[in-house]
């Protein structure tokens, strides 16, 4: 069991890979490619969403990121690849856009009833922060309390950022995507919305993650004391260290 575990290779953030592949190259396809002069509308859909599925099935199989956020994402792509090819109203697709990341906000919210919170695991976990050292300064302090507050107020922003991209997704959807399903057009507006959603949706949330970190560090530095050196993950700031 152990060396089955220690075979999975460390998972790795590559932005720049999940942007091109997920976002810029199936976008390429969606709106340049769909012509009947090129691959046509069917095949167009069909490789261009080949790319972020086949990116996120890899990441799945490759990294056993079995979580439902990245479960998630591979559905999301299979659910507007049926859309086109079925030619469902393209009104769907914007329910579809705003259901995912509202799922998730929910399961944020859901999470905080909970023994294990999603924040705690994607912002406050041992992997980014010295949680063991964090805790124990909490401890001495008695502001354990306090600190729990806190993290259950960042909780609630966290689930907030979703609420923002369900919303944004939505409309986006409806603004651009206008064309039935199954045609050309709707191939096209289909890559410029992946597109523009980018700079209009992805940088906001990511700005409002960096956001909601600053907060919860600001607490746990009020709170304990610590600077950022001083609590940030060993395998973290060995990784940092070695990058430059």
């Amino acid at each position: 069991m152990t060396e089955q575990t220690s075979s999975i290779p460390d998972h790795k953030p590559r932005p720049w890979v999940d942007l091109l592949v997920s976002i810029v190259i199936p976008s390429l396809i969606l709106m340049k490619l769909s012509g009947d002069d090129y691959l046509g509308s069917t095949w167009a859909l069909l490789i261009g969403l080949a790319f972020p599925l086949g990116w996120g099935l890899f990441e799945l199989i490759r990294y056993r990121k079995k979580n439902f956020i990245a479960v998630l994402g591979v559905i999301s792509v299979g659910l507007t690849g049926g859309i086109g090819l079925m030619e469902i109203d393209a009104r769907w697709l914007a329910v579809k856009e705003a259901a995912v990341p509202l799922v998730i906000g929910l399961a944020v919210l859901i999470s905080t009833r909970t023994k294990y919170p999603l924040v705690r695991t994607l912002l406050y976990n041992p992997a980014v922060l010295d949680v063991h050292k964090i805790q124990q300064s909490l401890k001495e302090r008695n502001c354990e309390d306090e600190f729990e507050s806190r993290l259950m107020k960042a909780s609630y922003f966290f689930a907030g950022t979703f609420l923002f991209s369900a919303i944004m997704n939505y409309i986006l959807a409806r603004w651009i995507v206008t064309s039935p399903s199954g045609t050309q057009a709707f191939n096209e507006e289909l890559g410029r919305m992946t597109l523009v959603s980018y700079p209009m949706i992805a940088i906001p949330s990511m700005v409002m993650m960096i956001a909601i970190f600053f907060y919860l560090w600001r607490t746990i530095r009020r709170l304990t004391g610590h600077t950022l050196e001083e609590v940030i993950a060993p395998g973290a700031a060995g990784q940092g260290k070695g990058d430059s």
